[in-house]
């Protein structure tokens, strides 16, 4: 067995002592490898400030200890994480009153939905849930969603050191303090289960900042159309206050509204069990498909400030998904495009008529949640930064013109039997063939219906757009990959 190498005499003599001793603890007494030592001396560490030294060491050893999660997220940190952020933004407690709105909202919003569709979910009652209660109640999905980019970032690690320890270009690791005879190879097998819990603590931060953030704006449970929560209807007040402010409208028809959205979506994934499945398996095969841009990570660590903590994390979070998506990965944003399409314009048409007979404000309520969608969402903001997707609903538009067909040519049963299997379900191609998707299904030729109120959507999201453009604001546009 070799003789551990003396710490003076090899590539991290240049390190301060907290941060050698953590390395060296973590592969036996071998200095580090040449590589690593290159990216650590590129960041500057030997003439951080001592504090901050302080400060990275002790993170390492978070991340690096036993106890740490060896791959994929660390729920716990991920939690603590987001619920940091949520409270960030403030996140007061929900009182009595809150609660009785929520429960009476949603026993409002059932008696509705059953004048217009057979759909049921008897069982779901309304919760009201602070910004850091739904973080805790909905964080083991998302982390669930991004597993796979945990994984893949572990691995782009992993084949970039070991690809520059052994390439054609490997440094002289004799000249650099390693014990001759080391197989470059089982060094960086040595440093697998170091890099598996880097991976992990990038990923594990993103997932925490995204969530945090998505809790300060999502209005209920599952806004965001993935079947985050399952058992309850779920209404965020602080949120739903962020939306009545200004509007024109009582606050309790911002309620009603926004409950009969979360309870009609709800009832989907409850009567309809196979849809929730098909949603969560697509995100997940397109996470699982990413290819990770090593060349950003060798960016992020060479460009680091060691005095800013959140830098590599900031640097990678708008780089690490650069590649173009593979066939696979396109197929399943496709899939992913649709059912969300399909989930928001049911929800759509089924809240007009459920809530049109007895708000008064319906129609206006109904272009404040079109316009949160065009600013680009909730939903758009967390993909893009847990899996590198960016998601807009492009085809909300058709799919709210089919059921509406639907509707129009068998009554609302002929609309939900949409949802009978999936097999039988709209695709992205009926879509595109509203009409010939209508004769198919009930045999009748009648138009589609535009149930967008009368208003000129493409006017108004190409007006969005030119804003964008001059740095007015935010677009919707095309469905598409981060890039």
């Amino acid at each position: 067995m070799t003789d551990p190498v003396d710490p003076g005499t090899g590539p991290d003599d240049e390190l301060p002592e907290e941060i050698a001793a953590i390395f060296r603890e973590l592969t036996g007494g071998a200095p580090l490898p040449p590589e690593v030592a290159r990216q650590l001396g590129a960041m500057g560490i030997a003439d951080a400030d001592p504090s901050a030294v302080r400060a990275m060491a002790d993170q390492m050893r978070a991340m690096f200890s036993p106890t740490a999660t060896a791959k994929g997220v660390d729920l716990a940190a991920a939690t603590a994480a987001a619920c940091e952020a949520a409270r960030a933004e403030g996140d007061v407690s929900v009182g009595e009153r809150e609660v009785a709105l929520a429960e009476q909202a949603v026993r409002v919003a059932q008696l509705w939905l059953d004048e217009v569709t057979d759909l049921e979910a008897p069982a779901l009652t309304g919760t009201a849930m602070s910004r850091s209660t739904w973080v805790e109640e909905t964080i083991g999905t998302w982390a669930r969603v991004v597993e796979p980019v945990a994984d893949g970032v572990s691995g782009a690690i992993r084949d970039s050191m070991t690809a520059q320890l052994t390439g054609p270009d490997a440094p002289d690791l004799s000249a650099l303090g390693v014990p001759p005879g080391t197989n470059p190879l089982a060094l960086a097998g040595q440093l697998t289960p170091m890099i598996n819990r880097m991976g992990s603590a990038l990923v594990t931060a993103q997932v925490g900042q995204a969530v945090g953030a998505l809790a300060t704006s999502t209005v209920s449970g599952t806004e965001v159309g993935i079947p985050l929560l399952t058992d309850r209807v779920a209404l965020l007040p602080a949120n739903i206050a962020q939306v009545a402010d200004g509007l024109d409208v009582p606050v309790d028809e911002v309620w009603l509204h926004l409950a009969l959205r979360e309870t009609a979506r709800m009832r989907l994934f409850t009567d309809v069990p196979w849809l929730g499945p098909q949603i969560l398996t697509a995100v997940e095969e397109y996470a699982r498909g990413i290819a990770i841009d090593t060349s950003a990570i060798d960016r992020a660590v060479a460009e680091l400030d060691p005095q800013d903590v959140g830098g590599m994390q900031q640097a990678l979070g708008s780089d690490l998904f650069r590649p173009a998506p593979s066939p696979a990965q396109k197929a399943a944003l496709t899939r992913l495009e649709t059912w969300l399409a399909l989930i928001e314009g049911w929800v759509d048409v089924v809240t007009a008529r459920a809530g049109g007979a007895h708000l008064p404000s319906t129609d206006a309520l109904a272009e404040t949640v079109r316009r949160r969608r065009a600013t680009g969402g909730p939903a758009e903001r967390t993909f893009a930064t847990l899996v590198g997707l960016e998601l807009r609903p492009r085809r909300l538009r058709d799919a709210a013109n089919l059921f509406a067909a639907l509707e129009d040519a068998g009554g609302a049963p002929a609309r939900d039997a949409a949802w009978a299997h999936p097999d039988v379900a709209p695709t992205g191609a009926d879509l595109d063939d509203v009409l010939g998707y209508v004769e198919r299904s009930t045999g009748s030729t009648s138009g589609a219906q535009d149930v967008t109120g009368g208003i000129d959507m493409d006017a108004e999201l190409a007006a969005l757009l030119d804003a964008e453009t001059r740095g007015e604001g935010d677009g919707e546009g095309d469905g598409r990959t981060g890039g």
